[in-house]
């Protein structure tokens, strides 16, 4: 006899939470925001409207079907099984955070605070949480394909991203390393620069952008479900050791980037969680390029 599906709903904890986790009292984190010219009314009240979504959203669970919650910091400790249904409840971010531990399950987005949210991953409201849930599994419902992007090491270490994957020294400072291609296609050069950036479409609209506009163009960004990356070398440093001349490209699927550190210690982390990064030492070598997996985020 086969389980219910379960329903993960996935939360983080809110400003206020950490406000008062931090100062003890309501009160004392009161006084803290106002002596540096802010309002608790305005934290609280967006606790409020993300608790009252996020219980919106189980009490719409059907009554047949299991559910556990994660919150953000546990991700990583948290075990996701194939027939999950994954239910985020906060900001874009969250769904971020939570892509690169799923391996194909459903996707739901829900917005806690519409309108100071872009919506381009929680895309829908906790009214409208019920029907997405109940539809989820079944055949034909409509869900976007988002392309991913990772990074394996030569030692096996690997890391999956939504967004981006960066590749650098700790506190973005010089890092050393040789950078070529799979066929390394003639080309293979040592550059002193602040990172390698790799990101995907999603990506497109956040720290990849912020570097295309940078530069004042580039290639095209890729749509989110679009099989193909983009890379941009930040700050490459020229000198008669080091070159500029490999700066920005694009990798359809099936071709990587090779960077080989050399360095005492490079990273290599994604969607902006510095925390959870592959460690990378003198003479290692990491391929990025199109993940295998992928985002399955309904419409």
């Amino acid at each position: 006899m086969s389980l219910a599906p379960r329903v993960v709903l996935v939360h983080r904890t809110t400003e206020y939470e950490e406000l008062v986790a931090r100062h003890g009292t309501h009160g004392q984190a009161a006084f803290f925001l106002t002596s540096r010219g802010r309002s608790i009314e305005e934290v609280a009240e967006r606790h409020t409207r993300a608790r009252r979504a996020l219980t919106d959203v189980a009490s719409a669970i059907p009554l047949t079907w299991r559910q556990a919650r994660v919150e953000r910091g546990d991700l990583d400790r948290f075990l996701f099984a194939p027939e999950d249904v994954v239910v985020v409840v906060g900001q874009d971010g969250l769904v971020a955070n939570v892509a690169k531990y799923l391996t194909g399950q459903p996707v739901v987005g829900i917005d806690t605070d519409p309108g100071r949210n872009p919506g381009v991953l929680v895309r829908h409201r906790a009214a409208d949480a019920g029907p997405l849930i109940s539809s989820a599994t079944a055949p034909g419902t409509r869900a976007d394909e988002l392309t991913m992007v990772e990074a394996v090491a030569d030692d096996t270490q690997r890391l999956v991203a939504l967004n981006e994957i960066y590749l650098g020294a700790a506190g973005h400072q010089t890092a050393r390393y040789r950078l070529g291609f799979d066929d390394d296609r003639g080309v293979v050069e040592s550059q002193a620069s602040s990172g390698v950036l790799v990101g995907t479409g999603t990506g497109a609209s956040g720290w990849i952008r912020s570097v295309r506009q940078e530069r004042g163009g580039g290639p095209p960004p890729p749509g989110p479900t679009e099989e193909r990356l983009l890379w941009f070398v930040r700050e490459a440093w020229p000198s008669p050791a080091t070159g500029t001349s490999l700066v920005a490209g694009e990798l359809p699927r099936g071709a990587g980037l090779r960077l080989t550190v050399e360095s005492d210690r490079l990273i290599a982390f994604g969607d902006g969680v510095e925390s959870d990064a592959l460690e990378l030492t003198w003479g290692q070598s990491v391929r990025v390029g199109v993940a295998e997996v992928r985002l399955r985020l309904l419409g």
